[in-house]
């Protein structure tokens, strides 16, 4: 597989660093290829912190640094990202899902993720679920 950019939801975040015997093979793959350069947006974080003060979600004080030292790089959100909402159909009602396929796209990168609703957006997102996966890449 080539070089390619991979920004990773918060749910896939969050299994790589727990339970990653729950993802597909592909999405190992992608994870783990030090070719590929994987991202974790501002958002998902944001998103993971809220569930977390909600009681939602159990997780470490040094997600960040766990994340990092996987060498995962910051995908910050950025005020250009937000103006990919406007076009953005309503395939997908959740503000986090949409706002990760607007950054995605704005930034010509593919969106990692076990959401499945997402995958109505297209080839910018591949759908990854415990042990399958589907793409929509053509």
């Amino acid at each position: 597989m080539r070089r390619s950019e991979v920004s990773a939801g918060q749910h896939l975040l969050l299994l790589w660093l727990g339970q990653s015997a729950q993802l597909s093979e592909e999405a190992l793959d992608l994870i783990g290829d030090p070719e590929n350069h994987i991202l974790y947006s501002t958002v998902s974080l944001w998103e993971i912190r809220l569930k977390q003060s909600l009681g939602k979600l159990k997780v470490p004080a040094s997600l960040t640094e766990a994340l990092e030292a996987q060498a995962f790089d910051v995908l910050p959100l950025r005020a250009q990202h937000t103006e990919g909402l406007v076009g953005l159909p309503w395939h997908h009602r959740d503000p986090f899902g949409r706002m990760l396929v607007a950054q995605a796209q704005a930034e010509s990168i593919r969106l990692l993720t076990v959401d499945e609703p997402l995958s109505a957006y297209g080839k910018c997102v591949l759908v990854v679920n415990r042990g399958k996966t589907r793409s929509n890449a053509p």
